[in-house]
């Protein structure tokens, strides 16, 4: 001990007879991070990124400019990830559009440059898609005309709102009129009716909408077309195909089971199948009847064709944003689905570049006041408005409080009665009304042009559920690319928001989202 006093008294001795200083440590892991935020920030540099932003954040900092690039394994860090916590309640971030147009109306590469008549459709068709003012082909068809032409089934997943419908129309009603079927005599037409192609559809309000696009695609070509919806007595379905040489029948799954059970319609003759809104389809309150319609088509192997038994199989096209797990193994019970074509575009399961997308977390007892405080913003001269909730009793209630705020609009859900339903979104695309209250119902295929605002007031319980919403603007034909504003409320909506954010920082398709579209053919037994 001595030592060591007379060692510190020499020492102060060296200096100067003054008290030692203390000395702070600091640890290595702080050192590090006050490191790196000098770096990222020098003294007098703007907080908000320069140029700019991919992400715009209530926190500046947390913002992130376009020219940054997040590695495939790095962990960028998430405005969203602390939203769990009640203190977050408030904070908001913001997807910005990196560009103008819709994906599907990108400028294709010199070999895929085709115009429709180069793709050698039929000149009705043609003359048709002149009348419909539709110029040159979008991606997904210019993808998917070819191979259909061919005759060939296919599993065929785009974007929403790229233009499918006319991708799977065209091709297929152009079969149909290079090899025209024979005349039928009355006692036959008396019997049942007998198409040549059928369209199955999740919903009514689709079958319309797909109907009048069929309608006017076969109106120069002299063939006819005709809806199946249920919802009625078995005359109505008597009535509606009571029509004499129908070529194409479009109907929903329920309407096409009762048909099919009271021999009013036979599947015998069927060339081709499309099931359209595929994600919808396969949901356990349509797998029954899809099962059963599948199994009156002449899919199986071996079985004998509509003109014998060198006929080819009918052609199989299944059509959708979004494909469910479990696919292949229904299809597999009916038809070879490993000699399907896969034809997928390349902005599949990626979020909309060109379309505003704001996340804002808030408490539920806020969510009615910013919703209000969103369409008084919303100028009349800014398109119509969806507003999408989680539940018919959501819709209700909701739709009460804007009849008490004197603001009109029209509300759409599936426990409404079919004469309830009857022409409520026809008008609202009219734009009789601009505001719908509806549930997920109206999220998938509808042709929503004239929309340019979508609000989440329940977040969707699935990401394929909020690609099929933020679907309904910028779609093509649109005149605005349109924004969507989605609550963020609960924990669990807290998870599926990170994976957006996650997948939009690194510019990747959301997660979970393409093992069903590439899962294995089953196996056979």
């Amino acid at each position: 001990m001595a030592l060591r006093r007379g060692g510190a008294a020499a020492a102060r001795a060296a200096v100067g007879s003054q008290p030692p200083e203390h000395v702070v440590r600091i640890p290595w892991a702080l050192r590090q991070r006050l490191e790196k935020r000098r770096k990222e920030r020098r003294p007098g540099e703007a907080a908000v990124p320069s140029g700019k932003l991919l992400l715009r954040s209530r926190r500046p900092e947390l913002s992130q400019p376009r020219w940054q690039i997040v590695g495939r394994w790095e962990r960028p860090r998430l405005v969203s990830a602390g939203w769990k916590h009640r203190e977050a309640c408030g904070d908001y971030f913001q997807l910005e559009p990196s560009q103008k147009a819709a994906p599907a109306l990108k400028a294709p590469p010199a070999p895929q440059g085709q115009s429709f008549a180069e793709m050698g459709l039929q000149p009705a068709l043609l003359t048709a898609l002149q009348n419909l003012e539709v110029g040159r082909p979008t991606a997904v068809q210019r993808l998917a005309i070819p191979t259909l032409l061919r005759g060939r089934s296919a599993l065929c997943a785009a974007e929403t709102g790229s233009g499918k419908t006319l991708a799977y129309l065209l091709p297929l009603l152009d079969r149909l009129l290079a090899r025209p079927e024979k005349e039928e005599d009355e006692e036959e037409e008396k019997k049942a009716a007998a198409p040549s192609g059928l369209v199955v559809v999740p919903s009514r309000e689709l079958a319309a909408q797909v109907g009048a696009v069929a309608a006017a695609l076969c109106r120069p070509a002299g063939l006819r077309v005709r809806g199946l919806t249920g919802g009625g007595a078995a005359g109505g379905l008597r009535r509606q195909l009571r029509a004499p040489g129908v070529a194409v029948l479009l109907g929903t799954p329920g309407a096409l089971r009762d048909a099919l059970r009271r021999r009013f319609l036979t599947l015998g003759r069927l060339r081709w199948m499309v099931l359209d809104e595929a994600d919808t389809l396969m949901d356990e309150s349509f797998a029954a009847p899809i099962e059963e319609i599948l199994a009156h088509a002449p899919l199986t192997a071996g079985a004998p064709g509509p003109a014998g038994p060198r006929e080819e199989r009918t052609q199989v096209v299944v059509v959708g944003a979004t494909f469910p797990a479990g696919l292949s193994q229904m299809l597999g019970r009916f038809i070879d689905v490993g000699c399907f074509a896969s034809l997928a575009t390349q902005s599949l399961h990626h979020l909309p570049p060109h379309v505003q997308q704001k996340f804002i977390r808030l408490k539920g007892q806020d969510k009615l006041p910013e919703l209000l405080q969103l369409l008084k913003d919303h100028p009349a001269s800014g398109g119509a408005v969806i507003i999408f909730c989680n539940s018919a009793s959501t819709v209700n209630w909701l739709g009460y409080i804007l009849d008490d705020h004197k603001i009109k609009h029209v509300r759409l859900q599936g426990q409404m009665s079919a004469v309830a339903r009857a022409g409520i979104f026809a008008s609202f695309q009219k734009g009789d009304v601009s505001v719908l209250v509806c549930t997920d119902l109206a999220s998938r295929g509808l042709d929503t042009s004239s929309v340019q605002l979508v609000v989440n007031y329940d977040f969707p319980d699935t990401l394929q559920d909020y690609l099929h919403r933020v679907g309904r603007v910028g779609r093509v034909g649109s005149k605005m690319p349109g924004a969507v504003v989605s609550f963020v409320t609960h924990r669990w909506d807290v998870d599926l928001v990170r994976k957006i954010e996650t997948a939009a920082r690194k510019r990747t398709g959301l997660p979970g989202m393409d093992c069903s579209i590439n899962e294995p053919p089953p196996k056979a037994d």
